[in-house]
């Protein structure tokens, strides 16, 4: 798919060359392409080169639209960030199924752009697909814009220090829940930093059947419909919590088989999936997705994964005790926290899934040791154009090519 990209990119510069025009061929200027022609052409280019694609001209800036419109439209992108365990330097990247390439986010090497480089304080943490964080005794970080480019630095961390909490953002609210130490402070501590008055409140503490899961290690975290979701990986126990009323509701039963060992959940295609684990961890049978019918919480199937994707998933491992999901949209990717060097890919169509897959051309032996974080976001070719023009023009990206 990577070559077939590039031989599109130079399919792509000879179009744009006939389309400007050449004086010496006069049925070149009185016929240029236009229309389907040009729009099955740009459905192929990469989503990041069609910014400026759609600089050449009005019916090139038309045509791009229209191909992102009726022909092959955006996908939410798979992001995969890898930041030394040293320094916390990182670099991100990553894959677009619209196009099927991997590329890389290089960010400004100066600071006179209208956005500075990222300053990472602390190690990059994402409790849900969305959403990325940074979290010391001393500082308080995080971004949910669709490349990561900009953060909200908080005025100071919450009150109680964590290690390991759950951290969700809901609306114009981050709640962070759990991962203090059980010593000092009440492991099921909640703190609410609210993104318009920049202050931090507290409510009423996690349920104390949680206590002993009360961390984003053993918790799986949804967020939808104003709600956060926590999921008790080894049991599939859930509750919600509604930071606009500080109340918790629950238990929801969400093992909806009896066979599932480990169980995870997202937001996709206007339901709460439901992800799990069948067999047990040193012997993974199978994997299958159900998504969660509003009020009654009930657990219908929507798919199995194929025997050969199973394979991939576990890769070489020889014990895989959970699953991790990241989902946007109709997309959900999943992929074994122990070997991240396979991603799952599922889009759900008309309430089915759509298996396949995506060798994590991060993953290596390089990577093999540093702190890698996967995430999700829907990127389109607006959050590209705004991307540059808030980084001066320096945004860039980088075509990737694995082996």
């Amino acid at each position: 798919m990577v070559l077939m990209a590039k031989k599109q990119m130079r399919k792509l510069e000879q179009v744009r060359i006939l389309v400007k025009g050449q004086e010496e061929e006069e049925e070149v200027e009185e016929a240029p392409i236009y229309g389907d022609i040009l729009e099955a052409v740009l459905s192929h280019v990469p989503l990041t080169d069609l910014v400026a694609a759609s600089q050449v001209s009005r019916n090139w800036n038309k045509a791009v639209y229209s191909s992102l419109r009726h022909v092959n439209s955006a996908k939410p992108w798979l992001i995969v960030h890898v930041q030394s365990t040293r320094c916390h330097a990182a670099t991100s990247h990553a894959y677009d199924p619209r196009s099927a390439v991997w590329v890389q986010l290089l960010q400004p090497t100066t600071t006179t752009t209208a956005a500075a480089t990222i300053k990472y304080v602390s190690a990059l943490r994402s409790s849900h697909s969305t959403f990325l964080y940074m979290l010391s005794p001393s500082q308080f970080a995080f971004s949910s814009d669709p490349l990561r480019l900009t953060w909200h630095h908080a005025r100071a961390p919450p009150l109680i220090w964590r290690t390991d909490p759950i951290v969700a953002l809901v609306g114009d609210r981050v709640v962070v829940a759990g991962g203090a130490c059980d010593y000092e402070d009440d492991p099921l501590a909640v703190e609410i930093y609210d993104v318009r008055t920049r202050a931090w409140d507290t409510c009423e503490s996690m349920p104390a059947i949680l206590k002993d899961s009360a961390a984003s290690t053993s918790m799986s975290i949804a967020v939808h419909g104003g709600e956060m979701y926590v999921t008790e990986k080894c049991s599939g126990l859930t509750y919600s919590f509604d930071p606009e009323s500080k109340a918790w509701r629950g238990p929801y039963d969400l093992r909806p088989d009896q066979g599932v060992f480990s169980t995870a959940v997202g937001f996709a295609d206007g339901n709460l999936i439901v992800v799990g684990l069948l067999g047990n961890s040193e012997s993974v049978k199978g994997v299958k997705m159900w998504k969660v019918r509003g009020e009654s919480m009930e657990c219908k199937e929507i798919g199995e994964m194929p025997k050969e994707l199973v394979e991939k998933f576990i890769r070489e491992s020889s014990c895989v005790p959970s699953v991790a999901v990241v989902a946007v949209g109709s997309f959900v990717f999943l992929h074994n926290p122990t070997d991240p060097g396979e991603v799952i890919q599922c889009e759900i169509v008309d309430g089915e899934c759509r298996w396949g897959s995506v060798r994590n051309a991060v993953a290596n032996d390089g990577t093999r040791m540093q702190r890698m974080v996967i995430g999700c976001s829907h990127v389109d070719i607006g959050d590209l154009q705004k991307a540059m023009a808030m980084q001066g023009g320096n945004l860039r990206f980088a075509a990737k090519t694995f082996v």
